[in-house]
């Protein structure tokens, strides 16, 4: 009987550490950022589905287009009428890993530089980008943030010629993700 209860006992711990490894949040935070001479543009999107598994290092964002926010109504207007077309593509998503995630101790408070590789689908195109990244660990909670580049022209996200000094050719993404929740 005692074995019985022992086994069931490590079952139990073993399942709940395996369910640990996984952290998310659902209000993660994507933003881009496109300047010229004529205008900048920004727009944020904070209800974004982000999952780490501290274990593997997969890594995994969902967002929804029209989730997007900008200060101006008719850039909103715009952006998902005529460049995104978020009806016809209403989802953005990134599946990667992030590198060397054996090497971050989450128990312990710092900050880690990391390297992010996977798939990012936008507009229908999906490419692989390699981007940095930092992963942050304070008091129990883990943050993973990251700033980089992307292309319009790699997502046939295309600008026509009567606007093509007020938006660049590349945009800035950032993410921003505060990974309070557990699986």
């Amino acid at each position: 009987m005692k074995r019985f209860i022992f086994a069931v006992a490590a079952v139990v711990f073993f399942n709940a550490a395996a369910h640990a490894q996984k952290v998310f949040t659902k209000n993660g935070l994507v933003s881009f950022f496109s300047t010229t001479k004529m205008e900048d543009i920004k727009a944020d999107n904070n209800q974004v589905l982000c999952v780490l598994n501290t274990q593997s290092g997969d890594l995994q964002f969902s967002l929804l287009t029209k989730g997007f926010h900008f200060a101006k109504a008719l850039m909103e207007e715009h952006f998902n009428e005529n460049y995104i077309e978020s009806s016809k593509f209403p989802k953005a998503t990134f599946k990667g890993i992030v590198g060397d995630i054996s090497k971050i101790d989450f128990t312990k408070d710092g900050n880690h530089t990391v390297s992010v590789k996977g798939d990012l689908t936008m507009h229908g195109i999906t490419k692989n980008i390699t981007a940095p990244g930092t992963i942050t660990v304070k008091g129990g909670k883990i943050t993973a943030a990251s700033k980089f580049m992307a292309k319009l022209a790699d997502y046939n996200i295309s600008i026509p010629g009567a606007v093509k000094n007020n938006i660049s050719e590349s945009i800035e993404i950032t993410v921003n993700c505060n990974l309070d929740q557990k699986m």
